[in-house]
C-alpha cells in the first residue's frame, strides 16, 4: 500500500491516518522579510508581525527569515524603528523556530563593501541579538568577500548558509559564463569554506523547472551539505521549479504565507503543503492552522499596506522578466525613478540599454547592490547621453565597481568604460585585484567619534556607520533630539477605514455633503421654460414665491455659456425693477501671500549660474562651501538617487555664492542646489 492509499479524505480530515514522511521537505518562511520587501517595499512593521508570531512558531518551519536585506535600511529610514530591536522583540514571541537573515557578505545590509572592523562588529552584534542562520551572498559571487564575516559566524556557533546568486546571459542556463560547471564549482568552494548549507539564490525568478532539476541534482552529487532553493515568483515558474527541485532531492525551499506570496514575492506555502500531502516529502504542516494565520493577515494586517501594493497590472506574473532578466524590485525602482523624473516614456529605452550596460560592467548578476548599480547607470545613460558620448554621468558606485571595490566580475569590464569611469578617480586609475576590503581603512573609530554623545551602544554606532546621513537622523528621533515626521508614523486600521470611507464617498459623489431641503408644493403660477446650453436642452420650471414669475434680467457670468431663452409671454406683466442699492465701497485688495520657498533655497539676490538637480534624490553632502572657488567639472555636491550616489560637477568655474540645501534634505528635479558666480 502506498502513501496515497493510506490517506482518507472523505471526511475532510486530511490528518486521519496521515503517515509521517520518510524525508519531509524543510520550509523556510519569508513572510517577515522578503515577502513584504518584495510586495510593499519592506514597509512591514514589527507591531504587525507580533499578532501571528506565536502561531507561526507552531507551524514547524525550518527557519523564519526575519531580518537583513533591505529591512535595516527601511526600518530606520522610513518606519522610525530600531532594526536591532526587531530581532529582540520577535525572539520574545518565537521560541522554537530559528531566525535567518540575509547578509550581503562584506556589504552587510548596505550598498557598498564596509571595512573589516565594521563587518566583524556587525556580525557579532547580530549573533548577540539573536540571529541563528546567516544566509550570506555576494552580488558578484566573489567569495573573497566572505572571508571576514564567515569566521565570526562560525565562532559564535551559528549556521553559515553560503549562497550562489543564480544568473544567466542566455534564455536558459548555459553559455560561456553561468553554466552548470559554474554552479557546481561555486558550491564546492562554499563547502570548503565551511558552509553548513548551500543556497541557490534565484532573485529574479529565472530558474526554469528542468534547469532547477539539473542544478539540484548536480549539487547533491557534488557536495554533502543540504541544498536550499530560493526563487521569486515573478515569472510564474517558481512553483514548478520547486517541484522539479523536490524531485531532484532539494532539502529546503522558501515560501510565504499566501497573502504575502506571488507577484514579485515567492510561492505560497499552502498549495505546496497540499501537493506533497501523503508523499515521502510531506511537510507535516496543518493546513487549517495555516488558514487561521492567513485569516488574521487578511483581516487585520494587510489592509494597512494595501495602498503600497502595485495594482497597475491585472496579471500576477511578469513574463517580461524572462526577456530583460530584471528582478521585480529592481524593475519597480526603475519605473519609480523614471516617473519622478517625468521620463516614464523612456522605459523601453531603459530595457534596451540595460543588457548592454550589464555586459559592459562585467555581466554581473542582477541582485542588490549590483542591480541598483546597473539599473541607475542605465537610467543615467538613457537620460543624459547623446549621440557623441555615452556614460556622461557615472555614479560613484559604478566607479567603485570598475575599480574593484565590489570584487571580481564574471567577465572583464569593457576597457573603454573602465578608462572613462576611473579618469580622475580618487583611489587611482588602475583597478585593484586583491580582496576589496584590504584597501579600506578602519571605519569604527571615526564613526564612534562622530556620534559621541548621541549613540549609547555599539548597535547605535553601527546604524550610523552603515548609514551616516539617515542613521544619524534616526538616532536623533530615537533619543528625542528631533521630532519624527508624520510620514514615518504607523497606520492603524482606523486610518484605513477612514480612507476607505473617503474613497467610497468620492466614488458616490458624496464628498461635498449638501443640506437636504424639503421641496415646497407647486403653485398654479408655475411656468415652464426651455433652456439650451451648448446644444443640451433643459426644461426648467419657475414658480415665483407670492405671485406670477417676473423676469427682470439675465445675468451672464463670464465663464458660463450664454443661455438661449424664449421671449417672455405677453400675459406676464413685467414689474419695474427696484432701484439698485448703492454699491458698497470696495475693500482694499489684500496683499498677495508670498509663495513659500524651499528650506534654505537660494534667494533671487544671488547672481550667477544656477546648478540644478538633474534628478530627485537626497543630499549626501556638499563638497564645497559658500565662498569656495570651484572649477568647471569639479564635484560640488553628492546626490543619492535610489541609494546610488552621483557626484554632480560644477557647470562653470567660479565662486560658490549660495548653497540651497543641507545634508539629508530631499530635492526634486530642477531644484537649485547652488549658485556659482
Amino acid at each position: 500500500m502506498n502513501n496515497h492509499d493510506q490517506l482518507k479524505l472523505t471526511d475532510m480530515n486530511y490528518d486521519k491516518d496521515r503517515p509521517v514522511a520518510e524525508n519531509p521537505l524543510k520550509i523556510e518562511d519569508l513572510t517577515f522579510r522578503d515577502g513584504h520587501q518584495s510586495l510593499f517595499a519592506t514597509r512591514g512593521r514589527t507591531e504587525d508581525m507580533i499578532p501571528i508570531a506565536e502561531m507561526m512558531d507552531e507551524v514547524g518551519f525550518w527557519a523564519f527569515e526575519t531580518w537583513g536585506g533591505a529591512t535595516f535600511d527601511t526600518m530606520h529610514r522610513f518606519l522610525n524603528e530600531d532594526p536591532w530591536e526587531r530581532i529582540r522583540t520577535l525572539k520574545r514571541y518565537i521560541k522554537k523556530t530559528p531566525f535567518s537573515m540575509l547578509l550581503r557578505a562584506q556589504n552587510l545590509v548596505g550598498y557598498r563593501n564596509y571595512a573589516d572592523d565594521v563587518a566583524k562588529a556587525f556580525v557579532e552584534r547580530a549573533c548577540e541579538n539573536g540571529m541563528d542562520i546567516f544566509r550570506t551572498f555576494d552580488a558578484l559571487n566573489d567569495f573573497r568577500n566572505f572571508e571576514t564575516v564567515v569566521p565570526v559566524i562560525k565562532e559564535h556557533g551559528k549556521h553559515f548558509q553560503g549562497c550562489i546568486c543564480y544568473s544567466m546571459t542566455e534564455p536558459r542556463m548555459g553559455g560561456e559564463v553561468y553554466n552548470l560547471d559554474y554552479y557546481v564549482s561555486k558550491a564546492k568552494d562554499l563547502e570548503a569554506m565551511g558552509a553548513d548549507s548551500v543556497c541557490i539564490k534565484d532573485m529574479a525568478g529565472l530558474i526554469a523547472p528542468y534547469d532547477a532539476y539539473q542544478v539540484v541534482k548536480a549539487l547533491k552529487a557534488a557536495v554533502k551539505v543540504p541544498i536550499h532553493l530560493h526563487s521569486h515568483f515573478t515569472s510564474g515558474m517558481a512553483p514548478m521549479s520547486q517541484l522539479k527541485a523536490i524531485e531532484a532531492g532539494v532539502d529546503i525551499v522558501d515560501t510565504c504565507m499566501s497573502p504575502y506570496a506571488y507577484r514579485t514575492s515567492h510561492p505560497a506555502i499552502e498549495p505546496l503543503v497540499m501537493t506533497l500531502l501523503g508523499t515521502n516529502r510531506d511537510t507535516g504542516f496543518d493546513i487549517r492552522h495555516l488558514a487561521h494565520i492567513n485569516e488574521i493577515l487578511e483581516r487585520e494586517i494587510m489592509p494597512k499596506y494595501r495602498h503600497l501594493l502595485d495594482d497597475s497590472k491585472v496579471s500576477i506574473i511578469d513574463i517580461n522578466v524572462l526577456l530583460h532578466q530584471t528582478p521585480g524590485g529592481m524593475l519597480s525602482n526603475l519605473v519609480n525613478q523614471l516617473r519622478e523624473m517625468d521620463a516614464l516614456d523612456k522605459i523601453d529605452a531603459v530595457y534596451h540599454e540595460l543588457p548592454r550596460v550589464r555586459k559592459e560592467l562585467g555581466q554581473v548578476p542582477l541582485v542588490t547592490p549590483t542591480s541598483q548599480i546597473v539599473g541607475i547607470q542605465t537610467v543615467n545613460n538613457v537620460l543624459f547621453d547623446d549621440e557623441n558620448e555615452r556614460y556622461k554621468m557615472i555614479t560613484d558606485q559604478v566607479k567603485d565597481l570598475v575599480y574593484g571595490l565590489y570584487g571580481k566580475t564574471a567577465v572583464p569590464i569593457d576597457p573603454e568604460v573602465q578608462k572613462k569611469a576611473l579618469k580622475g578617480y580618487e583611489r587611482g586609475e588602475e583597478p585593484i585585484t586583491c580582496r576589496p576590503a584590504e584597501v579600506l581603512e578602519p571605519e569604527l573609530p571615526k564613526a564612534q567619534e562622530e556620534v559621541k554623545g548621541l549613540a549609547v551602544d555599539m548597535d547605535d554606532v553601527l546604524i550610523y556607520a552603515l548609514y551616516p546621513v539617515t542613521g544619524k537622523r534616526f538616532l536623533k528621533w530615537k533619543y528625542g533630539k528631533e521630532e519624527p515626521p508624520a510620514e514615518v508614523r504607523p497606520r492603524t486600521l482606523a486610518d484605513v477605514k477612514a480612507e476607505e470611507e473617503l474613497v467610497r464617498k468620492a466614488k458616490a459623489g458624496e464628498l461635498v455633503e449638501k443640506p437636504k431641503k424639503e421641496a415646497p408644493p407647486k403653485s398654479d403660477a408655475l411656468r415652464t421654460f426651455n433652456v439650451f446650453v451648448d446644444g443640451d436642452y433643459f426644461e426648467v420650471g419657475v414658480d415665483e414665491v407670492g405671485g406670477s414669475p417676473v423676469l427682470n434680467y439675465i445675468q451672464q457670468m463670464p465663464t458660463q455659456t450664454p443661455l438661449q431663452m424664449p421671449a417672455p409671454m405677453p400675459a406676464a406683466p413685467v414689474a419695474p425693477a427696484p432701484a439698485a442699492a448703492p454699491a458698497p465701497a470696495p475693500e482694499p485688495p489684500a496683499a498677495a501671500a508670498p509663495e513659500k520657498a524651499p528650506a534654505a533655497a537660494p534667494t533671487a539676490a544671488a547672481e550667477g549660474k544656477q546648478m540644478l538637480a538633474p534628478m530627485p534624490g537626497m543630499i549626501v553632502r556638499y563638497e564645497k562651501e559658500v565662498g569656495d572657488e570651484v572649477s568647471e567639472g569639479e564635484t560640488v555636491v553628492v546626490l543619492e538617487a535610489m541609494k546610488m550616489e552621483n557626484a554632480l560637477p560644477a557647470p562653470v568655474s567660479g565662486t560658490i555664492k549660495e548653497i540651497g540645501f543641507s545634508t539629508g534634505d530631499s530635492v526634486a528635479k530642477n531644484d537649485v542646489l547652488c549658485v556659482i558666480g
